[in-house]
């Protein structure tokens, strides 16, 4: 059985993510999406929300197994037997950074290989950062995301206090905690 791992915060789950593990089901028969717990970042969402929507969009699937980590990528397929990283790369820019973590990882463990995709054209934009800017900005983020993950991002952006979160002012428009692209994207109008 061929298996790979495909590892991030996935904070949130994008069309991007999913567009990577679906090509990558085309040369595997398996993969294990795992929700890493980095100390280092300020995710919006816990562990547990994103391991939910992750299996509520591929729910019924079983050739996907949705599950977290702690510590070193290559420690944690030590510990379930799989020797393959999947790494989405969207631009050029994200090839030097994965190209020096896919080095690190097997010189931490020779056996590691990764395995580098692209997403479809129409996701070479498209990250968790944006997404949830757009969102607190009051921008459409349908085209980006699952319509379950939408939902659970536009309910998290009126419950969280600082960072990306929306506030609403006393005469009904939102001010957002975060304005570094100050645009709605493509994907319609603002609301």
């Amino acid at each position: 059985m061929k298996r790979a791992v495909y590892a991030g915060s996935f904070d949130p789950i994008t069309n991007g993510h999913i567009d990577v593990v679906e090509r990558s089901l085309r040369f595997l028969d398996r993969i294990v999406i795992a929700v890493s717990r980095n100390p280092a970042k300020n995710p919006l969402f816990t562990v547990k929300e994103r391991v939910s929507l992750i299996r509520s969009v591929f729910d019924g699937r079983d050739e996907i197994e949705v599950t977290t980590f702690d510590g070193l990528l290559v420690d944690f397929l030590d510990r379930i037997g799989i020797p393959l990283i999947i790494r989405g790369l969207r631009a050029v820019s994200d090839f030097e950074y994965e190209f020096q973590m896919a080095l690190t990882n097997r010189k931490l463990r020779p056996s590691t290989d990764t395995l580098f995709l692209m997403p479809g054209q129409q996701y070479f934009y498209v990250s968790s950062s944006v997404v949830k800017e757009i969102a607190a900005l009051g921008g459409s983020i349908s085209c980006f995301v699952p319509a379950q993950v939408e939902q659970a991002l536009k309910r998290k952006l009126h419950t969280v206090r600082g960072g990306y979160a929306c506030r609403h002012r006393n005469d009904g428009t939102q001010r957002a905690g975060s304005a570094r692209t100050g645009t709605a994207g493509n994907c319609g109008s603002r609301r």
